[in-house]
């Protein structure tokens, strides 16, 4: 299995600033949280057109350029707020994408914002602008530079030889159980966090970590830092105001887990490979 998740996209070329032409122009649109939901002949996902650009009438934002793909020009652009249209969560959207597809639409939901968080400087208050080379606003007056903000976060899945340890978040569906995670604190490193997390969700110790890969998550900018750690010691107390539930599950009878889409079905998977489960 790929140590990548996803692999790569060699095809994609990011950018702040559009070289000029495009063989075509692909745009991404933005209401909120949403994306508009697309459909190609086949049902698959795809932008809107660039062509197709004057039917968007008044943006509530600028428009973005993300990059390049085989030669396309790939654009983001928020419309207001009661622009009409289908428009989609990229959770709910994500069973349905290519990851290359998912990351592309993450990029653009995460830049938007990004923008849209960051009009005004923070330090004098005056209305910031859009860098000339960079992926940045800066203030003209001050001069502060703002880049896309990330929160790194860990996620992890706790095993014990053919058993691994899920837990189901107060906010999951029914049913639904997961690997752990959690958001680094300044001061930490990601293997302070890493236990830290685990010993404050479910009450363990763990020893052996690993880092396997990493996934941009935009809700709305976190970059998941991806590990195995293996089981130490201690019972299971949950933290209750965050955890629902959590149970070692044996690797050949696991409950509903997340699709393949996110990292930490790749995490599952890729311990069930070693065990010679899949």
């Amino acid at each position: 299995m790929s140590r990548f998740f996803p692999p790569p996209d060699r095809t994609f070329e990011p950018a702040p600033n559009s070289p000029g032409e495009h063989a075509e122009e692909c745009v991404i649109v933005v209401r909120g949280s949403e994306v508009l939901d697309r459909r190609d002949e086949e049902g698959c996902w795809c932008p809107l057109p660039g062509a197709e650009r004057g039917e968007l009438g008044a943006t509530s934002a600028i428009e973005y350029f993300l990059g390049q793909r085989t030669g396309a020009g790939w654009f983001a652009i928020e419309v207001a707020p009661d622009f009409q249209g289908e428009f989609v969560n990229l959770r709910a959207l994500g069973a349905d994408l290519p990851h290359h597809d998912f990351d592309l639409i993450g990029r653009a939901l995460q830049v938007i914002d990004w923008g849209r968080t960051h009009r005004f400087c923070g330090r004098c208050g005056e209305a910031m602008k859009v860098h000339q080379k960079d992926r940045a606003m800066v203030c003209p007056r001050c001069r502060n530079t703002c880049y896309p903000r990330l929160s790194p976060s860990i996620i992890t899945l706790v095993h014990r030889e053919d058993e691994v340890l899920l837990a189901r978040n107060q906010r999951f569906p029914e049913g639904m159980y997961s690997t752990l995670a959690g958001f680094v604190e300044p001061g930490e490193s990601i293997e302070h966090t890493l236990r830290r997390e685990v010993r404050e969700e479910v009450g363990v110790e763990v020893q052996n970590i690993r880092y396997l890969g990493s996934q941009p998550w935009p809700f709305p900018n976190s970059l998941m830092l991806g590990f195995h750690a293996e089981y130490a010691g201690g019972d299971i107390v949950l933290q209750e105001e965050e955890i629902a539930d959590a149970r070692w599950f044996p690797v050949r009878d696991l409950p509903s887990i997340p699709g393949s889409v996110a990292i930490s079905r790749w995490l599952i998977d890729t311990y069930l490979e070693q065990r010679g489960v899949i």
